[in-house]
């Protein structure tokens, strides 16, 4: 694999974690309005801090290398929109608030997973972050659970 196919990998990984990151971020200020229970809106706050943090980290990392990162497809984030209004009007319950979250974030560390796994990401940055994000998600999906 030549330098230029290893740089292009790395970036796949780096727009994946930030692509997560902004979907997750859309999930959780679309959802926050619909969660009355305390409790879970004060995971939801932290969640959303998290990511923004590693959304920053992501930022930072593609500037200084000179990486293009794009926004989410803006028609996916209104089918989320939608879903989790629907969802959420049917049952708004915190276990049901808290089954859905889960969901994401399985399909986030998922999404994060395949990508890295067919990138062999190799920046150590990129690589440090990935595993930051993932271990984060990972600790919300436990988190989420008790909510269940």
């Amino acid at each position: 694999m030549d330098i230029e196919t290893k740089l292009k990998k790395d970036e796949e990984v780096l727009a994946e974690i930030y692509r997560n990151c902004q979907l997750a971020l859309q999930s959780i200020s679309n959802i926050l309005p619909e969660t009355d229970d305390e409790e879970m809106k004060q995971e939801l706050q932290r969640e959303h801090e998290g990511y923004e943090k590693i959304s920053a980290k992501a930022c930072m990392i593609a500037k200084d290398k000179n990486i293009e990162l794009k926004e989410p497809n803006q028609f996916k984030k209104m089918m989320m929109w939608g879903s989790i209004k629907m969802n959420t009007l049917t049952d708004g319950s915190t276990a049901h608030i808290a089954d859905m979250m889960i969901q994401g974030t399985v399909m986030g560390i998922t999404a994060l997973k395949t990508t890295a796994s067919e990138a062999e990401c190799r920046d150590q940055e990129i690589c440090a972050l990935f595993k930051e994000l993932l271990a984060l998600e990972e600790g919300y999906e436990k988190k989420l659970k008790s909510f269940l």
